[in-house]
């Protein structure tokens, strides 16, 4: 008697772990039965299912677009002097030596990072470039320019250190003029600031309608088959059973719906590389704008796809909660 309690003890193991392997294999046929029945679902209705898509696909690509046009805003402030020098203009009798004396005073400023010096002939030789000035230049007896500072400002500085920089600037002697581009500096980071979180809210709100059209549509699904649900409730499936289709056409709209997204900021990238072309040639080349990242177009369809699982999700719940 206890050899066969010994061998019936032996043997239960490998039933219950034949158990558990029968168990994981059936879920795991499950998955993949529902993964193809909702995608062969979505062919069946071409209609629905594209105007789905495309509405989910429009509202995901509007926060791409702003993000690459905040982010080429930012590559253009900084082409049209966003960073550019303090150019402190020295009174006219000031002699080569004494502004090489004051640059070198100023570049040993823990806050300054670089000074050059533009004599009066270099500023002269420049608006000869000019359109209009180099007959008027002709008839000057003598050089009216001054020396000129250009005090490039340490990276990462902040704005109210760089207006003491300049206000030390300006109280200098042998200084007439500072001119300086901190408050356009200034103007252009708060107006940034706020574009940032207009492209965050936007992200949000958008987000939020893709998950609302994907839980209507899984909605209208579910009623269709309320009968055929009961059915399965009635002879024991269980919600997670029965609501695992759907969660896969949620997951299969948002991965659609992120996949068009993505390219329609590419169309949108593309469109704008002839007109960006012809604006950096109008700098000499010195604007670069960028495109989208690659990390960020690759994450688009996948953080879509959690936003129509998550809607999918909801929806299936409440309305398994009603035929119940």
């Amino acid at each position: 008697m206890a050899a066969a309690d010994v061998r019936r003890d032996a043997e239960t193991p490998p039933r219950n772990e034949a158990s558990h392997t029968r168990r994981v294999s059936s879920w795991r046929e499950h998955h993949g039965w529902s993964a193809g029945a909702s995608l062969r679902r979505l062919a069946a209705r071409p209609l629905g299912s594209l105007l789905t898509i495309a509405v989910m696909g429009l509202a995901l690509a509007l926060p791409l677009a702003f993000y690459l046009l905040l982010g080429n805003v930012q590559q253009l402030g900084k082409a049209l002097g966003q960073d550019q020098a303090i150019n402190v203009f020295l009174q006219p009798d000031q002699a080569a030596s004494q502004a090489q004396l004051l640059a070198k005073q100023l570049g040993d400023r823990s806050d300054v990072a670089s000074v050059a010096i533009k004599t009066p002939q270099q500023g002269l030789d420049e608006l000869a470039k000019l359109q209009g000035f180099s007959g008027a230049l002709d008839a000057l007896e003598q050089n009216p320019l001054p020396f000129v500072l250009m005090v490039q400002p340490k990276p990462g500085l902040d704005a109210p250190t760089v207006e003491r920089l300049v206000s030390d600037l300006r109280e200098m002697h042998s200084v007439a003029q500072v001119q300086d581009s901190g408050t356009w500096r200034q103007r252009l980071d708060a107006l940034l600031g706020v574009g940032d979180r207009v492209v965050i809210a936007l992200a949000l709100m958008l987000a939020l309608a893709a998950l609302l059209v994907v839980g209507n549509t899984v909605r209208v699904d579910i009623a269709s088959r309320h009968e055929e649900i009961g059915v399965l409730l009635l002879v024991g499936a269980s919600g997670a059973f029965v609501r695992r289709p759907y969660l896969y056409a949620g997951i299969w709209y948002g991965l659609f719906s992120g996949i068009l997204a993505a390219l329609l900021a590419l169309a949108i990238e593309f469109a704008l590389s002839g007109p960006v072309a012809r604006l950096s040639q109008a700098y000499d080349g010195k604007l670069h704008l960028g495109g989208l990242p690659l990390w960020l177009l690759a994450v688009v369809p996948l953080a879509a796809a959690v936003l129509g699982w998550l809607g999918a999700r909801l929806v299936s719940a409440w309305q398994l909660r009603k035929a119940v």
